[in-house]
């Protein structure tokens, strides 16, 4: 033990002297392999990275290996670089067999792009939702229907990648679907995990389209695993469906060019068409409940009540002007409709001063 211990103090402390340096130089291998190591240090982190170092260590070790078969003659530094040749294979090999597994086909890296990645998603939980559709792109021909009202079932949620879709209820038309909107979110939120039931308009491609699809159980499965999954899915058919209801608020115009919105108060009238004016006659027809009279004399009367105003002459109603004259489909409404209401918006000359 202590010959052992003394031999390495020998080599470590008191190492031996070179008698006298070679006078002539490795072969260009060893320098070459030399070269192309210290190049492959010099790569960076990720996978792109690996790939880099270890693309460059497996000919470097390559060259080291030539070089002690050929000049050094040394069966030992051939060997070890050999096995280091074939680490570097293997590694080589599993990076290039995770990038071929990380990677989505182009549709699906648009759609992170113009989805998900502004949410900040990454790309581990993208890769489970596109996993649940089975990475499969649907197409639908031009006038071919996604749904029929009243017999296709909704059993599954789908979402265009492009394309436009016609949506009509008793063919009337509805609204448009575009690129990155579902085509049945409406439907997907109407029922809930155990219900069942059909689509309520028709769905028809203007264009060739392509879309995504999850199959029904196979969405509410994953949605119920992954929370943040089903708080991202929330998020985005809401949107979605809002979407919707506005481009429905698009088909509301005024007469005279200015755009109705469904939000002013002149359209809660409509809900209840006749609450206040019949409050008002109701109150009209109760008799009037007599004075008491306290019996004093000289008692000033009570003075006298001012006639009730007139009433306003209703305004003339024209009929309504055809539709294609305002740029309106059938199922359009004409701000005309809510004239005679009290409170309208026709009483007032800009939708500013409805505003104030």
């Amino acid at each position: 033990m202590s010959t052992s211990s003394l031999s390495w103090d020998q080599a470590v402390l008191q190492p031996p002297a070179c008698d006298a340096w070679k006078e002539h130089m490795e072969g260009a291998a060893y320098h070459l392999a030399s070269c192309i190591v210290l190049l492959g240090y010099m790569g960076g982190s990720g996978i792109f990275g690996s790939l880099y170092i270890f693309g460059l260590l497996a000919p470097g070790y390559f060259c080291y290996a030539l070089w002690g078969w050929l000049s050094a003659c040394g069966l030992d530094i051939l060997v070890w670089n050999a096995l280091l040749v074939l680490t570097c294979v293997l590694q080589l090999a599993h990076l290039a067999y995770r990038l071929r597994r990380d990677t989505v086909p182009e549709e699906f890296e648009l759609l992170y792009k113009a989805m998900y990645l502004p949410l900040q998603v990454p790309l581990e939980v993208y890769r489970e939702i596109v996993k649940c559709c089975e990475e499969q792109v649907q197409s639908l021909g031009r006038d071919q229907n996604y749904a029929v009202e009243g017999k296709t079932p909704i059993d599954r949620l789908s979402l265009l990648l492009s394309g436009r879709v016609r949506v009509s209820q008793d063919g009337q038309f509805l609204h448009y679907i575009f690129p990155y909107q579902f085509l049945d979110s409406p439907e997907w939120e109407s029922l809930r995990p155990s219900e069942e039931g059909t689509f309520q308009v028709t769905l028809t491609a203007e264009t060739d389209c392509s879309y995504i699809t999850w199959p029904r159980r196979r969405l509410y499965l994953l949605l119920r695993k992954d929370r943040y999954i089903a708080r991202l899915f929330s998020s985005h058919l809401g949107y979605d469906i809002s979407e919707k209801l506005y481009s429905l608020n698009e088909k509301l115009f005024a007469k005279f060019g200015l755009r109705f919105d469904i939000r002013l108060p002149s359209l809660y009238h409509v809900l209840g068409p006749a609450s206040s004016e019949g409050e008002l006659e109701e109150a009209e027809e109760l008799p009037c409940s007599p004075q008491p009279d306290h019996g004093l004399d000289g008692a000033s009367e009570p003075p006298p009540q001012p006639p009730p105003p007139p009433p306003a002459a209703s305004r003339p109603r024209s009929s309504r002007p055809e539709s294609d004259l305002l740029g309106e489909d059938s199922t359009s409404l004409v701000l005309e409709d809510f004239a005679e209401l009290p409170g309208s918006f026709m009483d007032y000359v800009s939708e500013g001063e409805y505003m104030k």
